[in-house]
């Protein structure tokens, strides 16, 4: 028996690319994912560079501190006037914007190193005037000291007014019959403040500021 011709037979469909684009879509959202993970892993690392170079810079002053406070000590019969060449001051200039940031321009703010030659407030390099544990390579210390009196000249003046704390100073009870009959001595103590400006690599920039008592 011959068999008669099959008519409208289901031929195979053209291929139309839906596959090839659907490919093409993947491939660009897996590059996009990829240069994300990229820029993150930079900045990730950008930052923790940053972090490190700031903890280097607060390290640097927190070891600048220790001999400004030891020199403050040795000169303390030379703090009742202004010495700006030795970054001290003997009031506390609570006007002084130390940073910079409060006003543009003006006279009101520190010269750190010839950073603004016009400002009538004196840094000093730490290094030269106060010397010390060396620093890490590529860091300077600008330091400024304020004692914390409204003027010049003695604690003991009339109108003087200073930040003080009372200590106890030099005594003894041994030869006394009682502790009621022999007051103990005290006095007051000056608060002084210290702020060094840090300068290092990448433009990096911190303030660290110290209060402590010159006993």
């Amino acid at each position: 028996m011959r068999s008669l011709p099959m008519s409208g037979r289901n031929l195979p469909r053209r291929q139309e690319g839906v596959v090839l684009m659907v490919a093409l879509i993947v491939l660009i959202a897996m590059t996009l994912a990829g240069i994300g993970i990229m820029r993150s892993i930079d900045t990730g690392t950008l930052v923790s560079g940053n972090i490190g170079f700031r903890q280097a810079a607060v390290a640097s002053a927190d070891v600048s501190l220790e001999p400004i406070h030891q020199w403050i000590t040795v000169h303390r019969t030379e703090l009742d006037f202004d010495n700006s060449a030795l970054g001290y001051y003997s009031t506390r200039q609570d006007s002084v914007d130390i940073t910079g940031n409060r006003t543009e321009g003006g006279l009101d703010g520190v010269d750190w190193g010839g950073s603004d030659p016009s400002q009538p407030v004196k840094a000093a390099l730490y290094g030269t005037s106060v010397t010390g544990t060396p620093l890490p390579s590529g860091y300077q210390v600008y330091y400024l000291i304020n004692r914390l009196c409204t003027l010049p000249g003695s604690v003991n003046l009339p109108n003087q007014s200073c930040a003080t704390a009372q200590i106890a100073a030099e005594g003894s009870t041994h030869d006394a019959p009682d502790y009621s009959s022999y007051p103990l001595k005290s006095k007051n103590a000056v608060y002084y403040r210290v702020t060094a400006r840090v300068s290092g690599p990448k433009n990096t920039v911190s303030y660290v500021q110290s209060v402590f008592i010159l006993k």
